[in-house]
């Protein structure tokens, strides 16, 4: 029985050999005027093979009008066509939507270019023409600074104005406020904050002295840092915001530490003594000054009371000479009684003149006991008053 070939001839009794197999190429063969090239052959040998993969018929080689023999093409290429082109839509539409969280922003790209910033909600960038990419605005992040934070031990190891070494630590916590310019002016935001953080910080505390690092200037140096950092990253468009800054430790480094609290003790007995001295000092200035005051004021009283004294005697001795001018004798006369006033006022001496009269004498008078008792009486009447 014969069948036919993949190649539209018959074959024999023996298989699905080919009539003319056995002869060479350019042979005729009994049933061929010439026979068909071994190229020619392997070629239509693999196109069976494709038709097949791809949904045509295998077996036997069609020859109606619908087979290779007519021109036309199987069922079965066009509705792969078909599927294709429709997942190719399919495709195109999912790649072009995109979806944006309230968190985020999205930058849009024509041809690799900045054309528009998306916001949240669904968006449409006809792909490939457009492209995007979504940034997080809102989402805080943070840079670590400080000691084994890249790997090695002394990257918050930093020096003080006053020649002092210490130890800091601190976090940048920002997050996304323009996602243009994030994205195309910055190779590596991450590094870039870090760098510039660290630079403005060693800038920082080089200024600044070592006791108030580490007791009450931190919150002062936080907010310096924060202005510096967001001022240099502002004038290379990188499009953050610094949020804020975590001063988390300003030390003495480790290997000196106990040193360190030795000095911190002694510079604090040091102060103690200083303020005990001044107080001290204080003390005795201000009870010097205030004798001195005392001092000031009795002599500005006395040198008064002096001056006061000496005008008016001189006021007086001119009263009396002017009496003396207008009437000598009576002046002479009460001035010399005023004179002996003031000697014999205080003598206990009784002196009776007996030229008038010349009644002599009483024999026993104690004048000088009856003066002095008068005297007492007087005092004691006084001091009685007071009392009262």
């Amino acid at each position: 029985m014969s069948n036919s070939g993949p190649w539209g001839t018959g074959g024999d009794d023996d298989g699905d050999k080919p009539r003319g197999s056995d002869k060479r190429p350019g042979q005729r063969g009994p049933g061929n005027e010439q026979g068909i090239p071994e190229i020619e052959e392997f070629m239509k040998k693999g196109s069976e093979q494709l038709r097949v993969l791809m949904g045509g018929r295998g077996g036997k080689r069609p020859t109606g009008p619908g087979g290779p023999a007519g021109g036309g093409n199987g069922p079965g290429v066009g509705l792969i066509a078909g599927l294709a082109v429709a997942g190719a839509a399919i495709l195109w539409v999912w790649s072009s939507f995109y979806t944006v969280q309230q968190d985020e922003r999205s930058v849009e790209l024509t041809f690799g270019k900045y054309s528009s910033t998306g916001m949240p909600g669904l968006n449409f960038a006809p792909w490939p023409v457009v492209t995007h990419e979504i940034v997080p605005v809102t989402r805080e992040q943070t840079v670590d600074i400080g000691m084994g934070t890249l790997g090695s031990d002394d990257t918050g190891l930093m020096l003080t104005g006053d020649q002092n070494i210490v130890d800091i630590e601190f976090q940048v916590v920002w997050n996304i406020s323009d996602p243009a310019q994030y994205l195309f002016n910055l190779a590596d935001p991450q590094e870039s904050i870090r760098a510039v953080s660290e630079s403005a910080m060693r800038d920082i505390i080089a200024r600044s002295q070592l006791a108030p690092i580490l007791n009450r200037d931190r919150g002062m140096i936080a907010s310096e840092l924060r202005g510096a950092v967001q001022g240099t990253l502002d004038s290379y468009n990188a499009g953050i915001n610094v949020i804020r800054v975590n001063f988390n430790k300003a030390d003495p480094p480790s290997e000196v530490i106990d040193s360190f609290r030795e000095v911190q003790a002694a510079q604090q007995q040091r102060d103690r003594l200083e303020n005990e001295a001044d107080a001290y000092a204080n003390r005795v200035t201000a009870a010097a000054r205030g004798q001195a005051a005392q001092l000031r004021e009795e002599a500005e009283a006395y040198r008064a009371r002096v001056v006061n004294e000496a005008e008016g005697e001189a006021a007086r001795f001119t009263s009396v000479y002017t009496e003396y001018v207008n009437a000598p004798d009576v002046t002479k006369r009460r001035m010399f009684l005023q004179t002996m006033e003031g000697v014999l006022g205080g003598l206990d001496k009784v002196v009776i003149d007996q030229k008038d009269g010349g009644q002599g004498v009483v024999p026993y008078l104690p004048l000088p006991e009856l003066q002095r008792s008068t005297d007492d009486d007087e005092t004691s009447s006084a001091q009685g008053g007071s009392n009262r």
